[in-house]
C-alpha cells in the first residue's frame, strides 16, 4: 500500500468522523427508527464502510484551483497530477472566484466532479406587498395563487414512463438490468430536480417581480399524514416536495425573497372567498364549488389563494421577533 501525506491523512480521518456524527444525529433525529427496532439496531451494529468510489473532501494543500487556466491540481496516491482541466459554464466560473472551504471529488456514472464551496452575499430580506400562495400536489405538482400551473400532465406521463420501465427490469433478475434500473434511477432523480430547479426559479422570479412573499405549504411528514387512493401512492412517494421547498428557500434568500410555511389544514376543502370549509366544497380532484358563496374555482388555485392568506397572517404574526436578514 503506497504511502500518503499527512494532510491526506488528516481528510481521510475527518471523513470518518464526519460519518459516525452524521450516524449518530440520525439516530438522535430518529431517522433510524425507535430504540431496539431492528433498523436501528443493525445501523448501530456494524460498523462503517466506505466505496472505493464514494466521494472524497480535499482542502486547498491537496486541490488547487487555477480559474485563469480552467485546470487543477489534485493530489493522489500515484503523486500530484498536474493542470487537470475541468469544464463549466460561465455564470459558474464567475462563482468560483468566491470559492473558499473545501471541494469534493465525486465519481458519478463514469465521469468525476468537482463540487466547490462558494460564499454569495444574502441581500435584506423586502417588505412584502401581499404573498404568492403555492399549493403542491400529485396531479399538478404546484399551482400559484395567480392560478399558473407548473408542471402537471407531462411531468406525470414522464414518471409513469419510467415507472414501466422499472417493472420490466425488475423481472429480469440480472446483472444488466440492474445496471440499467440504477441509470434509470439516476437520470429521474436528475430530471425531477431539474424540474423542481426550474419551478423554484419561476415562482421566485414571480415574487421578486411583484415584490411579494412566498407562502408555501408546511409539508413536513407528509408521507405519514396523508392516505393516498392506490394508483396515486406511487406518485405521492416518488416525488421530492422536500427538495422543491428547499430550491424555493434558498433561491429566495438569494434574492431577498421572503418565505413562510403556512398549515396546510383544510386548504382544499375552505373556499378563498368566504372561509366556508364543508367537506363537500371539493366536488372533484380539480372543481372546487363552494356551497355558500357559491364560487367556483380549480381546486388546486383554490388551495394555493388559501395557502398566501396564511402565509400573510404568518408574516404579520411574526413581524416583532423575526430577524430581518433572513427569511422566516
Amino acid at each position: 500500500m503506497p504511502a500518503i501525506g499527512a494532510q491526506a491523512a488528516v481528510r481521510v480521518v475527518k471523513k470518518v468522523c464526519d460519518a459516525y456524527a452524521a450516524l449518530k444525529g440520525n439516530i438522535k433525529a430518529g431517522n433510524l427508527g425507535r430504540e431496539g427496532s431492528k433498523r436501528r439496531l443493525r445501523a448501530e451494529s456494524k460498523p462503517i464502510v466506505f466505496r472505493e468510489d464514494a466521494a472524497q473532501p480535499f482542502d486547498d494543500r491537496i486541490l488547487t484551483w487555477n480559474p485563469d487556466a480552467r485546470t487543477v491540481s489534485i493530489w493522489t496516491v500515484a503523486g500530484r497530477l498536474k493542470h487537470l482541466p475541468f469544464v463549466c459554464s460561465d455564470e459558474a466560473m464567475v462563482l468560483l472566484a468566491s470559492r473558499k472551504g473545501e471541494s469534493d471529488l465525486v465519481l458519478r456514472d463514469g465521469m468525476f466532479f468537482l463540487i466547490a464551496t462558494v460564499d454569495l452575499p444574502e441581500p435584506e430580506v423586502f417588505e412584502p406587498d401581499g404573498f404568492l400562495g403555492v399549493d403542491l400536489g400529485i396531479v399538478n405538482i404546484a399551482t400559484t395563487s395567480d392560478g399558473e400551473i407548473l408542471a402537471g400532465r407531462a411531468l406525470n406521463r414522464y414518471r409513469e414512463r419510467h415507472r414501466d420501465l422499472r417493472r420490466k427490469l425488475q423481472k429480469k433478475h440480472t446483472k444488466s438490468a440492474k445496471r440499467a434500473l440504477k441509470r434509470v434511477r439516476r437520470r429521474e432523480a436528475r430530471h425531477a430536480a431539474n424540474t423542481n430547479h426550474i419551478i423554484a426559479k419561476r415562482l421566485v422570479a414571480t415574487a421578486e417581480r411583484t415584490s411579494r412573499g412566498i407562502a408555501l405549504e408546511d409539508l413536513s411528514g407528509i408521507r405519514q399524514r396523508v392516505t393516498a387512493k392506490k394508483d396515486q401512492r406511487a406518485r405521492l412517494h416518488s416525488w421530492a416536495f422536500a427538495q422543491l421547498g428547499r430550491f424555493v428557500e434558498y433561491k429566495a434568500r438569494r434574492e431577498g425573497v421572503p418565505v413562510v410555511f403556512a398549515d396546510p389544514r383544510n386548504t382544499s376543502r375552505q373556499c378563498s372567498e368566504c372561509k366556508h370549509t364543508p367537506r363537500t366544497n371539493r366536488v372533484t380532484q380539480a372543481r372546487f364549488v363552494c356551497r355558500s358563496c357559491g364560487a367556483v374555482l380549480h381546486a388546486d388555485h383554490n388551495g394555493s389563494r388559501n395557502i398566501a392568506h396564511r402565509g400573510e397572517a404568518v408574516w404579520k404574526r411574526g413581524a416583532v421577533s423575526r430577524p430581518r436578514t433572513s427569511p422566516r
